[in-house]
């Protein structure tokens, strides 16, 4: 949404259909990704009874593992399918970026080297989730890649890590016992705090590039979403990890929500 506001702030034609089928793929990858990791993390020891975040299907015995993973693998086909438009329209780029988001959803927790395990996640989402997102929207509407698409996908990329890094806070111990390296197992509480608020405040401060370039309107409506920002990073910072957090996941997504439309309203004015 955010990178079709900007090709239209730019003044260049938009194509609804290439954001209807963007859509319908990148919220199927995201199943997908999700329910993956719902059933590789239950076969590896991650999720068990003790879990503290929300109910899994697999952990909960609502579905088999195998089950869960034959969803997750028909979420990311239906996404391929999804994608045939957009490579018609984009060439071969996309299909690369396709591919490379289907492989990496998949790969988040499983496979031989699954990035979550490695405390790779927090980058993959800064990289799929916002920078190939925006930049791959834009670049299938005019045919180019932008510079402000680049400064558009790290803040919604950024506000969207913000939910892996309070998820991976909140199992911290739970994951250190299965060796699920995450950044939070890595370096610890004090590190994972400091960078939930600075996940949440860097994509508030890009907006100066936003008002130096001329787009006012974003820069000053985008700012509305702060207090939610500086209310996640204070209850982070003075709650212990615990069932607590799953609150905070809640807020987070409220923030990269809030953030990525009142964006996108601001270039579509």
């Amino acid at each position: 949404m955010a990178g079709t506001a900007l090709v239209r702030a730019i003044g260049l034609e938009w194509d609804g259909w290439v954001l209807f089928y963007a859509l319908l793929a990148s919220f199927l990858i995201q199943i997908g990704t999700n329910l993956v990791n719902d059933a590789v993390d239950f076969k590896k020891g991650a999720d068990t009874e003790k879990r503290i975040g929300p109910q899994r299907i697999t952990q909960a015995g609502i579905l088999s593992a195998n089950q869960v993973m034959a969803l997750g693998s028909l979420c990311f086909l239906l996404a391929v399918l999804c994608g045939i438009p957009l490579v018609l329209k984009g060439g071969w780029v996309i299909v690369a970026i396709g591919v490379a988001s289907v492989l990496m959803g998949y790969s988040y927790t499983a496979g031989p080297f699954p990035l979550a395990y490695l405390g790779l996640g927090d980058l993959f989402v800064i990289l799929f989730f916002g920078l190939l997102a925006v930049m791959g929207i834009v670049f299938l509407n005019i045919g180019r890649w932008l510079q402000e698409a680049f400064v558009l996908g790290l803040q919604i990329g950024l506000h969207a890590t913000v939910l892996i890094a309070i998820n991976n806070l909140r199992d911290r111990s739970g994951d250190a016992l299965v060796n699920k390296k995450t950044l939070a197992v890595r370096f610890g509480v004090k590190f994972s705090r400091y960078e939930i608020a600075s996940l949440c405040f860097l994509p508030f401060v890009l907006n100066i590039y936003w008002w130096t370039e001329g787009y006012k309107i974003p820069a000053i409506l985008s700012m509305f979403a702060l207090p939610l920002a500086i209310k996640i990073s204070k209850n982070v910072f003075r709650t212990e990890p615990g069932p607590a957090y799953n609150k905070f996941l809640g807020q987070a997504a409220g923030l990269h929500l809030l953030f990525g439309l009142l964006l996108a309203i601001g270039f579509a004015l």
